[in-house]
């Protein structure tokens, strides 16, 4: 008896079609390129179900750079990295493409990218990740309800909005910054004390004396010195996202992170640092200034006080350069581009958002419509 001939699909794409080229990473079972799988340390066969662990070396520690050595004498030549980058002509963000692709799309606005509007940067390398511990579809679901949630939006931004293929994975760049302070002050200490303070009143047409008790405060100068020591100071290098977002999104696991693999980096995008080494101390210098700050206040004592001056030297700066895990996803509305964002780590949501006009003003319409009806009725 003759076998029974299978016809194949033509248009299935077999995981053999898919075999990994430069730059990307093949399943050990079928060849087809890994992914990835969020909230593991393994990279996961989209065909065959096949895993293949990331063997990371629990021992290895996280290295931190110098920073005044990288500022005055430059960096090593294993501590950087040349890579392609592609600046979006849509937002402006700046991405990087893997070396055997040619073409791609801003994970930020959905604008195509072309390899002819690229560059080879040379760049620091990261020296820590915090991989994505949540997938696609659970970062869709904190989205969903956030989307949903969301007072006067356009009909259209929910319909267009919610759609899973339109989150896309991608590593952000943060610089984050180590070092000790030592502050030299001058100040005021204020102390209360209570007194009696006398006032006259007019009463059934009669001055009438009367008294209160008041605080006042003496003030007394003061000086000092104040040492604080920082761990960590996270500064976003990338200036794609809307800052005042971003920052929502924190706290981020910073204890979570591990020392850099590509490997993680397997199926997502990742963004190049567009705040450079300095610029992004300048801005942690300014995230420092509020502890300093506080601690001067607790130093000088009292019932309130006083800070008229205070200079900050920083002393042991060290640095390092780390990816974290967001999920985006960019909405037109108009001509402007919005942008929604996941924590891939904790799944917090935050992200712009446009107002209807149209459900605005018949809102004001209701009201004004309900406030004459009240006035009527009285």
């Amino acid at each position: 008896m003759d076998k029974k001939e299978v016809k194949e699909n033509p248009y299935e794409i077999k995981p053999e079609q898919l075999k990994a080229t430069s730059g990307e990473l093949k399943c050990k079972t079928c060849s087809a390129v890994l992914k990835f799988a969020p909230g593991t340390n393994s990279l996961k066969c989209q065909y065959c179900g096949g895993e293949n662990e990331i063997k990371a070396d629990k021992a290895e520690a996280i290295q931190e750079l110098d920073f005044q050595q990288a500022i005055t004498e430059g960096l090593k030549t294993q501590e950087e990295q040349k890579v392609s980058t592609v600046k979006c002509g849509g937002c402006g963000a700046t991405s990087t493409l893997k070396p055997n692709k040619t073409s791609d799309q801003c994970p930020f606005c959905g604008t195509s990218l072309v390899l002819t509007s690229s560059a080879i940067t040379t760049s620091i390398k990261p020296k820590s990740v915090l991989p994505f511990k949540i997938d696609k579809n659970k970062a869709f679901d904190s989205f969903s309800k956030w989307v949903k949630g969301l007072w006067w939006a356009p009909n259209n931004l929910k319909k267009a909005a919610l759609n899973v293929d339109k989150l896309n994975g991608i590593y952000i760049p943060y610089w984050t910054y180590d070092c000790g302070t030592h502050t030299s002050y001058s100040g005021e200490r204020g102390i209360h004390r209570q007194e009696t303070e006398y006032y006259t009143e007019v009463e059934n047409g009669r001055s009438v004396q009367k008294s209160r008790t008041v605080t006042v405060t003496d003030w007394y100068y003061c000086s000092g010195n104040v040492s604080v020591n920082f761990d960590d100071v996270l500064v976003n290098a990338s200036n794609s996202l809307p800052k005042d977002y971003a920052d929502k999104l924190e706290p981020w696991d910073l204890k979570s992170l591990v020392p850099f693999d590509e490997k993680y980096l397997a199926g997502f995008q990742a963004e190049s640092y567009q705040l450079g080494l300095k610029e992004g101390f300048n801005v942690a210098k300014k995230i420092m200034d509020g502890p300093i700050q506080n601690t001067i206040r607790r130093d000088i004592g009292g019932d309130d006080q006083r800070i008229n001056s205070y200079n900050t030297q920083y002393s042991g700066i060290t640095f390092k350069h780390t990816l974290l895990p967001i999920w985006i996803s960019a909405y037109r509305y108009g001509s402007k581009v919005y942008r929604f964002m996941v924590n891939g780590s904790t799944g917090e949501v935050q992200g712009e958002r446009p107002y209807s006009a149209v459900k605005i003003f018949f809102a004001v319409v209701a009201g004004l419509i309900a406030a004459w009806i009240l006035y009527a009725m009285c």
